[in-house]
């Protein structure tokens, strides 16, 4: 009966990807300014909040942390420099976003996915369409957890066997061995954001987070206890990935006092910096085992 629910999920796992990667994406000129896109400029969490002062002026071309005096369009078009000179060194190579489901995590996927001229995924939400609505996979989790665990399985497989994407990975995705040799196809990274702001998220916009464990019913200190129990049984998992992010060190690289006041290009800056650095060490590994 488990795989028989299993296999259910598989047809319409494939029509969904089949339906979003049929999109195409307009021509990008990264030597034009553009209004960037409003979502993408506003810190990522709701307070604003001002930064302290840096005495280093921010550098366009170099991937340098940005400025807090830089604008929002000299801030968007230096990630997009950033990314240009990235996308030629990935040829294609997917990029997993690992760690606890939250707003940073998401809308850096999707600013990522953009400037890298990606596809971006959610594969808890490609779960939960394929079972048929939030409520479907709710019940599906609580009545048979295997089959809903398979069903995670299947998504990252499918996945994992494309290319050019950007897909924030649920939390099912580093707890087992199969999903975490399947993220193993693309380049992994852990985005790690402080367990206090993802509780105080999880009970301001309870929706957000449909396939979670965490009882968001509970008062915030209720739920960050269980979200401290959830990140120990993940972190080993989380740990495996190629590189990790951490929004308090992104934090402290663009002098902001207050996490809420990081943007999301702030943090797509550190991650394409993050995965530069992994091309090139998989390029120097690749010529020191080329014989002479």
């Amino acid at each position: 009966m488990e795989m028989t629910t299993t296999l259910q999920f598989h047809s319409p796992i494939v029509a969904s990807l089949s339906s979003q990667l049929s999109r195409s994406f307009p021509p990008c000129n990264y030597n034009q300014k553009q209004n960037p896109i409003p979502f993408h400029t506003r810190p990522i969490g709701s307070t604003v909040t001002s930064r302290k002062s840096l005495t280093a002026a921010c550098s366009l071309l170099d991937g340098a942390p940005l400025s807090p005096n830089v604008d929002a369009v000299e801030r968007s078009l230096a990630v997009k420099k950033k990314a240009m000179g990235v996308s030629s060194q990935l040829k294609g190579t997917s990029i997993f976003l690992l760690g606890i489901n939250n707003s940073v995590k998401s809308s850096m996927g999707k600013l990522l996915a953009d400037v890298l001229r990606y596809y971006y995924f959610d594969s808890d939400s490609l779960v939960i369409e394929a079972a048929g609505g939030e409520s479907a996979a709710k019940s599906l989790r609580e009545s048979d957890a295997k089959g809903f665990r398979e069903s995670e399985t299947e998504v990252l497989k499918q996945l994992s066997s494309m290319g050019r994407l950007v897909v924030c990975a649920g939390d099912g995705a580093v707890q087992s061995s199969t999903n975490l040799a399947l993220i193993r196809h693309g380049i992994s990274l852990w985005i790690d954001v402080p367990l206090d702001l993802v509780a105080r998220e999880m009970i301001q916009d309870q929706d957000q987070h449909p396939t979670s464990d965490i009882s968001i019913s509970e008062s915030e200190s209720e739920v960050l206890t269980q979200l401290i129990t959830q990140y120990e049984e993940m972190r080993s998992g989380y740990s495996t990935a190629d590189a990790t992010v951490s929004l308090q060190k992104v934090a402290t690289l663009v002098g902001c006092d207050d996490l809420n006041a990081v943007t999301a290009e702030d943090v797509t800056m550190e991650v394409l910096k993050e995965i530069e650095r992994l091309t090139r060490v998989k390029k120097m590994m690749e010529a020191a085992a080329t014989p002479f």
